[in-house]
């Protein structure tokens, strides 16, 4: 690899810049200008040229294409029609900082284009390549995933990514499914259970019949859920097109009716036809509409990445102006992630302490999320070393460890003895499934000893995030894999208006295009690669700055700092900037029409014009650039 590097330095270097090879013309465009003007005698008109040719190739180049592919001229066509008019008049200063500001603009939308389609590699390469299929004689072979077909028996050991779709056969163990359902708690395999492609399997080795095909899987529906919702175009996309072609089409009318029109209806001579349709072109070209959003955009995007929040381009920060109702993703997002244990019982005739260090010896030697979570419960009620204990891990059900002579079982209540676990301390277990927790028993020979429950707790800055919202007149939804009971006390301890539970990514995606119906803007927030097809599909898409690269990649903002409070600033933020927006709007319009009607009258000359232009797109440049005050 470093010889590689060593021999090709040149072209890693050239790899590194051609992406963004249209903005580094844009800017040598514009140091030509400034040369030019500094030169200031005959030899300035090469440098104009140069900056002509450098700065407005790439946009040339793309309205040439896109006017012979769709049959229809387009404004890249009138800004270089405007510049060569501008050059043809004598007016080359003029021309030049048209297409340096277009070509600007241009090179920035084509960046931040290219940031927002990156390729979802990273959720490609969590489906196993290969497989370990099970033969007649007992005996397994390591094959392609692309040779596998249905009924195939596999052999998934620990550790293993599940490689298909489909049922165990044999065997028990705990699958981490927080790819697909993005659920943080293993769930329980044993038997006939259903299983799918991408999943980890946690401890025991099984053995599965793959029951559908490796395209058909719900891991590969995933993915292409996530490349259709990113192929669709926005409403505001299709809507500036249309305008665009419009204008275009006016303004080159217009101006060709000025060519003569006025020499045989107003007396006008020649020249003054010519002169006046020139001038035509240059005050009517968008050079203040375009600055009226890009440098508001640019800033707002600067705001929020000095606030941790990180938009992927100026549509997605118009899209959350607009935003009337945000769908979240429970794990990793409202919540911790993590399960806690939130209260420790233990039987009347034990200590706490003593039966507490019982049951951390025995879980310190499991990695299961809910032993981890008992571990370090432990040892915040001042539970020091641990010894090392033997124990035997029952797969699906739980741990089994002799002390002192003493046979000890900690797992669900179907390990311990149900009837027992559910009588222990005046039917707790009950109470403690009603408010959405997991409850962890453990045994000894004189019965049920004590009992852990444990939950995925709502975060403080979540409840916070979520008035804030609310304030803003934003609806808010949860969605989530967990069961009906989770899902209901989250919902209402995070203050959520509606909630979705036992949610896969396509139920999530079909509960995101109804909303969609409903609000027209829709945000969701997540942090797993389950989110990322709701992701993709919502109007914008938040995904938090520790969640997977794949949600990272496919969200339209990051949210930096995993604040969720950031989410209503943004709005703030966006709203604003929709404002400055407008006001732009209605005054660059209002400028470029009163320099045509006063063109029109010969009451404006070119100098005067381009005075106008330039003058009102410098005003809406600051006035977007306002988007920079944090506080403001």
């Amino acid at each position: 690899m470093s010889t590689v590097q060593e021999v090709f330095p040149r072209k890693s270097f050239i790899q590194t810049i051609l992406p963004h090879a249209e903005l580094v013309a844009a800017l040598f465009s514009g140091i030509l200008i400034l040369i030019a003007w500094l030169v200031g005698n005959e030899t300035s008109i090469f440098f104009y040229v140069l900056a002509f040719i450098i700065g407005g190739f790439a946009k040339a180049k793309e309205g040439i294409e896109a006017t012979i592919e769709d049959r229809e001229l387009n404004v890249e066509m009138l800004m270089i029609l405007a510049a060569i008019g501008s050059a043809i008049i004598g007016y080359w200063t003029e021309g030049a900082i048209l297409i340096f500001i277009f070509a600007l603009s241009g090179a920035l939308e084509t960046y931040t284009m290219n940031k927002s389609n990156k390729e979802i590699s990273s959720l490609m390469e969590l489906q196993p390549e290969e497989a370990l299929i099970l033969n007649s004689d007992g005996t397994t072979t390591r094959v392609s995933i692309s040779e596998l077909k249905l009924g195939d028996q596999l052999v998934v050991k620990p550790g293993e990514r599940v490689p298909a779709d489909g049922i165990v056969v044999s065997g028990a163990t705990s699958i981490d499914e927080a790819a697909i359902s993005g659920e943080s708690i293993p769930v329980s395999k044993q038997a006939n259970d259903e299983l799918f492609a991408g999943t980890v399997n946690m401890s025991g080795a099984i053995t599965m019949e793959m029951t559908k095909e490796n395209a058909d899987t719900l891991f590969q529906r995933i993915i292409q859920l996530v490349q259709s919702a990113q192929d669709e175009k926005s409403p505001a996309q299709q809507f500036i097109e249309k305008f665009e072609g419009t204008y275009v089409k006016v303004v080159l009318i217009v101006v060709g009716l000025m060519l003569f029109l006025p020499h045989f209806l107003l007396e006008w001579d020649w020249n003054t036809t010519f002169y006046r349709a020139m001038v035509l072109l240059v005050v009517a070209s968008p050079c203040a509409l375009v600055a009226s959003i890009m440098p508001a955009t640019l800033a707002a995007i600067s705001n929020g990445a000095k606030s941790g929040i990180l938009f992927k381009g100026g549509v997605h920060v118009e899209n959350v102006s607009e935003m009337k109702a945000i769908a979240l993703d429970k794990t990793g997002t409202l919540t911790q992630g993590k399960p806690v244990v939130t209260d420790f019982f233990v039987r009347e005739d034990l200590d706490f302490h003593a039966t507490l260090t019982t049951l951390a010896t025995i879980e310190a030697q499991s990695n299961h999320p809910l032993a981890q979570a008992i571990t370090a419960y432990a040892k915040s009620n001042g539970i020091g070393q641990l010894p090392h204990l033997p124990i035997e891990d029952k797969p699906g059900f739980g741990l089994q460890a002799t002390l002192n002579g003493q046979t000890i079982i900690v797992g669900k209540p179907d390990f311990v003895n149900k009837q027992d676990a559910l009588a222990f301390h005046h039917g707790i277990a009950e109470t403690l499934a009603g408010e959405g927790k997991t409850v962890i028993f453990m045994r000894d020979e004189k019965g049920i000893a004590a009992a852990a429950a444990l939950k995925d707790t709502v975060r403080e800055e979540a409840k916070k995030a979520i008035k804030l919202l609310h304030s803003l007149g934003i609806k808010t939804v949860m969605l989530t894999g967990d069961n009906e009971t989770t899902a209901s006390v989250i919902a209402k301890e995070a203050g959520i208006d509606q909630y979705f539970a036992e949610c896969l990514p396509e139920t999530k995606v079909e509960h995101m295009k109804t909303l969609l119906k409903e609000y027209k803007f829709v945000g969701m927030v997540g942090d797993g690669i389950n989110d990322a097809p709701a992701l993709a599909t919502a109007t914008t898409g938040f995904a938090m700055g520790e969640g997977t690269d794949v949600a990272l990649e496919t969200a339209d903002v990051v949210l930096m700092k995993n604040d969720l409070s950031k989410i209503a600033y943004a709005v703030k933020m966006s709203r604003k900037m929709q404002r400055i927006v407008k006001q732009n709007i209605v005054f660059s319009i209002s400028v470029i029409a009163v320099l045509i009607i006063s063109n029109f009258l010969q009451a404006v000359d070119l100098p005067l014009g381009v005075i106008g232009h330039e003058g009102s797109t410098i005003l809406v440049i600051l006035n977007g650039l306002r988007m920079l005050n944090r506080n403001g």
